[in-house]
C-alpha cells in the first residue's frame, strides 16, 4: 500500500509549533501538580494556620509567619462553566491590621530540578514560563506572583489585579526565561511558585523586581495587598497552569487516578481509621512486632513516618486473636523509595516466630508516609 502524505494549507503559528516541541518532551505541559486542587489526602479543611506546612490540598504548601490566623480548606466555590469542581480556600479568621516587618502569607508549590531540565534555564535559550490560574477574593487590589530559584537564590515577581470583590476571574502572568544560574538535575527544591497574599515591609519595602535578579527580600512582594486585614477577607485559588512559552493555553485536565499518583510521590495515606491494613508482620522476639510494606507508587526520596497513637491504636492479628499496641515506636526501619519496615517493642506480647497481619485497630489510628520538598 502506497503512503499517503498529508498536508495542510494553513501555517501552523510558532506558538503552537513551539508547544507541539515541548509536548514531545515532556509528559504533561503543566509544571504544576494538583493545581485543579481536586486531590486532598490530609484534610479538607484545616482550622488555626498560623505557620508553615502542608495543611489539606496536596503539594500546595502554606508558607505563613503570623499575619493573621486562618482556616484552610478545599472548597466547592469553582469559576462556573470551566470545568473545575475544587478550589483552595483561605478564610480569616483573626485579623492582623498591622502586619509585622517579617510577616508573610504564601501559597507556594516546590517543583524538583531534575522536571525542569527543558526549560534550558541558565542558558541563552532560557524558555519563558507562561502561569494561568484563576482567583477570587473578597479583597481587590494589587497581589504578587513570584517565581523562585532555590538552586541560584534567584527571584522574578509581577503583580497582578484582583478587579472585582467575590468574583471568579482569571489571570495570565508571563515570566521571561532566566539565563543564568541552572537548575540541578536532582530530585531537589529547584524552583517555587508563589503566590502571595500577605507580606510584611521586610518583602514589601523596596521596588518590585520585574526581571529575573539575585534575590533582594524587599522586593519580592512590593504593592501586595494585605489580605489578613479582616476577617471578611476570603480567597479561592483553582486551575493553575504553568507551562512553557509565551502563550497560556488551556486547562490541561488530567484523571484523577493520574493526579493522585503523581502527589503519592511527595505524600501517601497507608492506612487511615479502624481495622485498615498496614502490611504482613510478625514476632521477632515475644515482645517486639515488626512489619513490612510497599509503597503504590516510588516516592520521592525515602520518606518520613507520620502516625497517630493511642491505647490498642494497632495490632497484629494471627490465630483469630488481635494482639494491640499502641505504637510504631521504633519508627520506620531500613526505608526507600519503594518500602519500608515499621516495628514496635512497646505494649505487645507474644510468641517469637508468631506471624500475621498487621492492622489499624481504632477509629483515629493512621500511618502516612511524606517525602515533600
Amino acid at each position: 500500500m502506497a503512503l499517503t502524505r498529508i498536508t495542510t494549507a494553513n501555517a501552523i503559528p510558532d506558538d503552537s509549533v513551539a508547544n507541539v516541541k515541548m509536548a514531545n518532551i515532556v509528559q504533561s505541559k503543566n509544571i504544576i501538580i494538583n493545581g485543579d486542587m481536586s486531590v486532598s489526602q490530609r484534610a479538607t479543611s484545616t482550622a488555626s494556620i498560623t505557620s508553615n506546612g502542608y495543611h489539606t490540598i496536596d503539594r500546595w504548601q502554606t508558607n505563613c509567619t503570623a499575619g493573621g490566623t486562618w482556616t484552610q480548606s478545599q472548597d466547592t466555590d469553582v469559576p462556573t462553566g470551566q470545568g473545575f469542581a475544587t478550589s483552595i480556600k483561605m478564610d480569616c479568621t483573626t485579623a492582623d491590621g498591622s502586619l509585622a516587618a517579617g510577616d508573610r502569607l504564601i501559597i507556594q508549590q516546590a517543583i524538583e530540578g531534575q522536571n525542569l531540565q527543558y526549560l534550558k534555564k541558565g542558558t541563552s535559550s532560557a524558555e519563558s514560563l507562561t502561569v494561568s490560574f484563576w482567583i477570587k477574593s473578597v479583597k481587590t487590589g494589587t497581589y504578587i506572583l513570584e517565581l523562585y530559584d532555590n538552586d541560584n537564590t534567584r527571584q522574578i515577581s509581577k503583580s497582578y489585579t484582583v478587579s472585582s470583590a467575590s468574583t471568579w476571574e482569571k489571570k495570565t502572568v508571563t515570566f521571561a526565561g532566566d539565563t543564568t544560574g541552572t537548575f540541578g538535575n536532582d530530585n531537589a527544591a529547584s524552583l517555587y511558585l508563589n503566590f502571595w497574599l500577605a507580606a510584611g515591609s521586610t518583602y514589601s519595602g523596596g521596588t518590585l523586581n520585574t526581571s529575573w535578579a539575585a534575590n533582594t527580600n524587599a522586593n519580592r512582594a512590593v504593592g501586595q495587598v494585605n489580605l489578613a486585614d479582616s476577617t471578611s477577607n476570603d480567597c479561592w485559588i483553582t486551575g493553575i497552569q504553568m507551562e512553557a512559552g509565551s502563550v497560556a493555553t488551556d486547562f490541561e485536565v488530567v484523571p484523577y487516578g493520574q493526579n493522585l499518583e503523581r502527589c503519592l510521590r511527595y505524600y501517601y495515606v497507608h492506612a487511615e481509621g479502624n481495622t485498615k491494613q498496614i502490611g504482613s508482620g510478625g514476632y521477632y522476639n515475644s515482645t517486639y512486632v515488626t512489619s513490612t510494606l510497599q509503597f503504590p507508587q516510588e516516592m520521592r526520596a525515602a520518606p518520613s513516618l507520620i502516625k497517630a497513637t493511642g491505647t490498642d491504636y494497632y495490632g497484629i492479628y494471627r490465630d483469630n486473636t488481635i494482639d494491640t499496641f499502641n505504637d510504631f515506636n521504633n519508627g520506620i526501619q531500613n526505608a526507600t523509595t519503594t518500602s519500608c519496615g515499621m516495628d514496635c517493642s512497646a505494649n505487645v506480647s507474644g510468641t517469637s516466630g508468631w506471624y500475621g497481619r498487621v492492622i489499624t485497630y481504632n477509629a483515629s489510628a493512621s500511618i502516612a508516609f511524606s517525602s515533600e520538598l
